[in-house]
């Protein structure tokens, strides 16, 4: 195969220099015909030096066709490229005296037929030219055609038949309870349409799965086509769309073409917003083509009736942008919400993920499950690849603990910047800052649990704090909602009462605070402005979402909002401040913990709380729990370079490169 591609690379390599060579030959043999000298003689002229003797060499060609000799030489004068040409009249005496003539002088005489009198060479020269000339043109567009089979088809639909969704089933779609008992009538239907037929039933022509991305909403029409053993054509709402108008059309009627031959099936489009979105809206009217498109795909589906087989399920994660028409009764007229798994989700997720994946002893997917809450199914696969990758690279057997922990830290955050300097005394900041966030985590009661804190910088902050809640909700109170803002202000209000000074680190802090308290005065009616709805979460979809944002109330309502949001952050920031004074004992405990070991998982921030010190190390402990004086004393003992001076996450990286070796 290497031979193979290697002879064909040589080929194409040297097409350039034969082309080259060409062209020299062709400019070569242009400068010889222009370097001749060609004299055109007169029949006198040509008779009075053969008379003369002066002709050295001649070459006659007779003309049958023209009835004439062309006669072609050279005379003794002349120069080595100067040459003769003469037009003599086609008889027998002419040639008889040129004959004579080179007898009696002694010169080369050569004589040829006429070329237009041999029926081959007539064809040569008349035919072959077209020929060649039709055979490039054949051959230029065959090319043409190969390198692109599709481009006479762009009015074809692009609906690809996707042969493995039929191994996708309901056991490979977890943490999808609800929705799957809300499709399951689709399979029974595809399975034995007669049984819904008989009591008059009419079953949805379409369903919308709509949901945050990466929840499993193409997975779960896959295994709707599994479960019923039915074809499953997929497409893009991308696909419909052209710059030509008419294209998009002409594929929607293509593909419900293809599907009424192939009845019963299912059809997926998958990001349905891109052929979708409401008509005539927006600056500057609509895309023609665009609208075109979906009001195809709106009279296809009113075109085909209720039971021929045909199930349309379409996905999309912005729903608030789909045309009206779309979603009445009678086409997308079932909608399912696909949202992200509740904590029993996410543990039946990873245990589907990790079929494949060689856990160590003590790893439980319940407590993993526990510590993501807010993941998708798509994070959770991420996860535990990006936890497998980890321990492949640290020479690992087995993915333990260590390994899902920063796998985690690099799904949220990004990976460690292990190269990024800073002082003592920014470490000592952060140290403090995130020692804030952990107290308040830690002493009030409707505050989130805290699972871990590192003051190891990634993506753009200099350390995070990971807190979850206690127990998932479907709604917060008033109370949860006000010592979650105190949660955020803590670490401000540990720079105040450590340092007296106030650093940027907490901008983030500030945003999302700020974000909480005007929902809590503009949506749910949580201020003394009362149970009234100021805002609300959408904007203008087509010219941003806080473009042109109307406002339901009077600039004095504005400024009583404002007012309301200041008094719900200056009474958190106040009693953020008062616990942490109360604890200043256990924040310079954390703070110390964290400049010595960099990163507290909940079990060692526990057992710190609990006993006053950290829990003992001993050979058995993994580098990553060590702290950085035991990690220093293990690098001095492997004989490592620069060990007093580098952080926990060098030290790391070189004892695992140490180990290595």
């Amino acid at each position: 195969m290497n031979k193979t591609i290697d002879k064909k690379t040589i080929k194409k390599g040297l097409l350039p220099y034969l082309f080259l060579a060409l062209i020299i030959l062709v400019v070569f043999y242009a400068v010889g015909v222009m370097n001749n000298d060609v004299n055109v003689l007169t029949y006198d002229e040509f008779m009075t030096e053969l008379d003369a003797g002066n002709v050295e060499e001649v070459e006659v060609t007779a003309r049958g066709s023209a009835y004439t000799y062309d006669v072609r030489g050279s005379l003794k004068d002349y120069e080595d490229n100067e040459t003769f040409y003469a037009r003599l009249p086609l008889s027998d005496e002419v040639m008889k005296k040129i004959v004579n003539a080179s007898e009696t002088q002694d010169f080369t005489l050569e004589a040829e037929a006429d070329p237009d009198s041999s029926s081959f060479w007539l064809l040569v020269i008349n035919v072959l030219p077209f020929v060649l000339l039709i055979g490039f043109a054949f051959f230029f567009f065959s090319r043409q055609m190969a390198g692109n089979k599709s481009s006479m088809d762009f009015g074809k639909s692009k609906a690809r038949l996707n042969s493995d969704a039929n191994k996708v089933t309901f056991k490979d779609v977890a943490g999808l309870k609800e929705e799957k008992e809300e499709v399951k009538e689709l399979i029974d239907f595809l399975k034995n349409p007669k049984k819904f037929q008989k009591l008059g039933a009419r079953i949805p022509k379409g369903v919308l799965l709509f949901g945050p991305p990466g929840t499993g909403k193409t997975l779960l029409a896959k295994a709707v086509a599994g479960e019923a053993n039915v074809p499953f054509y997929f497409i893009s709402g991308s696909d419909f769309v052209e710059l030509f108008v008419g294209v998009g059309a002409s594929r929607v009627r293509d593909m419900f073409q293809q599907a009424k031959r192939n009845a019963p099936c299912l059809i997926f489009i998958d990001e349905i917003d891109a052929v979708g979105r409401q008509r005539g809206t927006g600056l500057g009217g609509g895309h023609d083509e665009r609208e075109q498109t979906l009001n195809q795909l709106l009279t296809e589906m009113d075109g085909f009736g209720a039971n021929e087989g045909i199930i349309i399920i379409a996905a999309t994660n912005r729903p608030d942008v789909l045309d009206p028409a779309l979603l009445r009764p009678g086409r997308f007229d079932r909608q399912v919400t696909v949202n992200l798994p509740d904590v029993k989700g996410r543990e039946e997720i990873l245990a589907v993920h990790a079929k494949n994946k060689i856990l160590a002893d003590g790893i439980t997917l319940s407590n993993l499950a526990k510590r993501t809450p807010g993941f998708s199914g798509a994070d959770l696969e991420n996860l535990l690849n990006e936890a497998a990758l980890l321990a492949v690279r640290r020479n690992k057997d087995k993915i333990t603990m260590s390994e899902i922990d920063e796998a985690t830290d690099r799904v949220l955050m990004g990976p460690a910047k292990t190269s990024h300097k800073y002082s003592e005394n920014d470490r000592k900041l952060v140290a403090y800052h995130e020692a804030g966030h952990a107290v308040i985590g830690l002493k009030l009661a409707h505050a989130n649990d805290v699972q871990k804190v590192t003051i190891i910088p990634r993506g753009s902050a200099g350390g995070y704090n990971m807190m979850v809640p206690s127990e998932e909700k479907l709604c917060s109170t008033k109370t949860d909602l006000l010592e979650e803002i105190t949660g955020l202000l803590g670490g401000r209000s540990a720079e105040e009462i450590v340092f007296g000074e106030i650093t940027t680190g907490a901008h983030n802090d500030f945003e999302k605070a700020t974000k909480i308290a005007r929902s809590m005065v503009t949506e749910y009616g949580m201020s003394d402005l009362g149970p009234l709805q100021f805002e609300q979460q959408s904007g203008s979809v087509f010219l941003g979402r806080d473009y042109n944002k109307p406002q339901h109330f009077s600039n004095e309502v504005a400024n009583e909002i404002d007012t309301e949001m200041r008094k719900i952050i200056d009474d958190c920031h106040k009693k953020a401040k008062e616990i942490i004074n109360k604890n200043k004992d256990l924040l310079d405990l954390i703070a110390n913990a964290l400049l010595e070991y960099e990163t507290l998982t909940k079990e060692q921030i526990d057992y710190l709380v609990k006993n006053g010190k950290m829990p003992e190390e001993d050979d058995d402990t993994s580098y990553e729990k060590m702290s950085v004086t035991k990690l220093k004393e293990i690098a001095k003992e492997k004989g490592i370079k620069g060990y007093s001076k580098m952080s926990k996450a060098e030290l790391l990286n070189e004892l695992d490169e140490a180990n290595k070796k």
